[in-house]
């Protein structure tokens, strides 16, 4: 065999072993990062789920549907849902929509701290606990009518679908900073495709920094 074709053959070999090493595709219609891919698998247990939802093109359209509406807008399917295959089928929902004045947390009338809810320095407000966890953010776009004059109050939600004879992943700081890394990632895709400015004020990277609440010693 020649040198040449010796050489060929292990370039060839060396390719198509990194192609079988490289890492899955992002998930969440190419919103998931890879760190917000290994924090499904962490949260449920599996890297085998099903997914659906109407992805980032079809919720950035209702956003932009919505923010020219009068009145309350209507609900949307959630933007992404991921399911596991195994049983008891256990999933994460992810849902971005235009949020109510009021829909802020850290008011300063309950103590979300007594009651196991973590507050984080991300967006304009970020939280979770076990269950459920928020972001908001306001984005300013030429997508959104009047949005350059008050720019619009985005909100993204993750919640855990727990089986019915199951429980919630443990309320510890892996479970919530794996929560927030999913929500940071979908939300982060959802806020470029609606071309905000400066990506709504969210970094590329998940901030996973708590601070207190209003209120809290």
């Amino acid at each position: 065999m020649s040198t040449v074709l010796a050489l060929g053959l292990l370039l060839t070999a060396c390719g198509s072993g990194e192609d079988e090493a490289a890492p899955p595709a992002p998930k969440c219609d190419g919103t998931l990062s890879p760190a917000a891919v290994e924090a499904v698998a962490s949260v449920l247990g599996t890297e085998k789920y099903q997914e659906s939802g109407l992805g980032v093109g079809r919720t950035t359209d209702a956003l932009i549907a919505d923010q020219a509406r009068e009145g309350r807008p209507p609900g949307h399917p959630a933007t992404c849902e991921i399911v596991t295959d195994a049983s008891p089928r256990k999933g994460l929902g992810i849902d971005v929509w235009l949020h109510d004045a009021d829909a802020l947390y850290d008011d300063g009338t309950t103590k979300w701290w007594n009651q196991g809810r973590y507050l984080y320095a991300m967006g304009r407000e970020a939280s979770t606990d076990n269950q459920l966890a928020y972001l908001f953010v306001q984005c300013t776009s030429p997508l959104l009518k009047g949005s350059d004059k008050r720019p619009a109050p985005v909100g993204a939600s993750l919640a855990f679908d727990k089986p019915a004879k199951g429980a919630y992943p443990e309320n510890t700081t892996a479970t919530r900073e794996a929560y927030l890394t999913v929500l940071h990632s979908v939300a982060l895709g959802v806020v470029k495709k609606l071309e905000c400015e400066n990506n709504a004020g969210l970094p590329d990277r998940p901030v996973l920094e708590t601070r207190k609440w209003r209120g809290q010693p």
